[in-house]
């Protein structure tokens, strides 16, 4: 068959502008470092990476909200250890206001000082992070989850965000804690029972917070102490307020001061002299109560008169009690922060290390074998120069040049 001159010329051609085409691309994969730069240069391998690349951008995106919880949990465990500071002066206030020596003036002073406190507490409740999101909202619902009501001459304050707070899980954390839980749950009394003394005693006698003796015979019943006689043959009698019946046992029993007075599970002490018809009211205390609260009922038993005395450190010493249990909710919950700090730091280290696997093997899908890559160029690179030369000479040829 014969090859017309101009048909081999053409076909010379396009072979070496095909030579020249491979060759600027693979000159292309050395400057970019990219095996596969489009999907056309390797179909399978652009899909895979494609997939490792999703994988990839959901790992940075769950870096990214991890470091935002953890912002929110470290400036929440900061603020609860700024709750316990303040909590800590209150109770040395509290301390300080039960000394017998204190008049009507020192007493308003310290009254004056927890009332200071107290607001420092309500407005760190509604601290807020950077990005204006409440530390303390629990579940969300409000932007500022306390809130404080003013009526009858005291502060209330109600939580009106959600109760309850995300779990931590595999690779976030919560971005905000339930703040009725730490300041708004606080066990009244000694958290099982409270005993309270009635504005209408006359005589000295005051209890402590008491005590559970035996969980098995609690009834959670409500219970009044009355006490009867006179000075030295003072006696007591116990009667059940919820089912109107006296405690069996507890009828009559002599009064001694600083003597334990036990029935139905429940222990505590009575000191001083009570007057007849004094009464001592014992309550179940399963509704909680609030560290706003309590701070109020300390600085009201300060503001009380000078002939209040008893009840005014009756009062103060069930409020001590109650800020002790608020103060350990407070510390339970700043452990709950360090703990979950402690797992960001551990969540982090998982997230780096799938960010490492995936950049990896994208790397490995895409980029280009330097070295081999250079190798290919080269012999590309000489391959082109022959073919250049060789065509030159072919070009040259003539029958013309040999016709004389």
């Amino acid at each position: 068959m014969r090859v017309a001159t101009a048909h081999a010329y053409d076909t010379t051609i396009a072979q070496l502008t095909q030579r020249q085409a491979e060759l600027v691309a693979q000159q292309e994969r050395i400057s970019s470092g990219k095996r596969v730069a489009r999907a056309s240069d390797d179909p399978v391998a652009a899909t895979m990476s494609e997939a490792v690349q999703n994988r990839l951008a959901r790992v940075q995106s769950d870096q990214r909200a991890l470091d935002s919880s953890r912002t929110s949990i470290q400036q929440a465990e900061s603020a609860l250890g700024e709750s316990g500071e303040l909590i800590q002066k209150v109770r040395d206030l509290i301390l300080s206001g039960g000394n017998p020596t204190y008049g009507p003036i020192e007493r308003e002073s310290i009254a004056q000082q927890i009332s200071g406190l107290r607001d420092q507490l309500f407005s760190l409740t509604n601290r807020q992070d950077g990005t204006g999101r409440s530390l303390f909202g629990g579940l969300g619902g409000s932007a500022t989850p306390f809130v404080q009501t003013f009526g009858g001459g005291s502060a209330e304050v109600s939580f009106e965000g959600r109760r309850g707070q995300q779990a931590a899980g595999d690779n976030q954390l919560p971005q905000a804690m339930d703040g009725d839980a730490i300041w708004m749950r606080i066990p009244a009394g000694n958290g099982t029972f409270a005993l309270d003394l009635p504005a209408s005693n006359t005589g000295s006698m005051r209890s402590d917070t008491g005590q559970v003796t035996n969980l098995s015979a609690l009834t959670g019943h409500d219970y009044r102490i009355d006490f009867s006689g006179t000075a030295g043959a003072m006696q007591y009698s116990v009667t059940d307020v919820t089912t109107g019946t006296p405690v069996a046992g507890q009828t009559g029993v002599a009064y001694s001061a600083g003597a334990q007075i036990a029935f139905d599970g429940m222990s505590f002490k009575v000191v001083g002299e009570p007057a007849a018809g004094d009464r001592l009211d014992l309550t179940s205390s399963s509704a909680p109560t609030d560290l706003f609260k309590v701070m109020q009922d300390a600085m009201d038993a300060l503001r009380l008169g000078t002939g209040e005395g008893t009840q005014r450190t009756h009062d103060l010493g069930r409020a001590l009690a109650e800020i002790d249990a608020g103060h350990d909710r407070v510390l339970l919950a700043r452990a709950q922060a360090g703990e979950w700090l402690n797992r960001a730091d551990s969540i982090e280290g998982l997230l780096g290390d799938r960010e490492v696997d995936h950049a990896t093997e994208q790397s490995r899908l895409e980029d280009l074998d330097m070295v081999k890559g250079i190798s290919q160029f080269q012999s590309q690179q000489i391959g082109m120069e022959a073919a250049l030369k060789s065509y030159a000479q072919v070009q040259r040829l003539s029958l013309f040049q040999y016709v004389s």
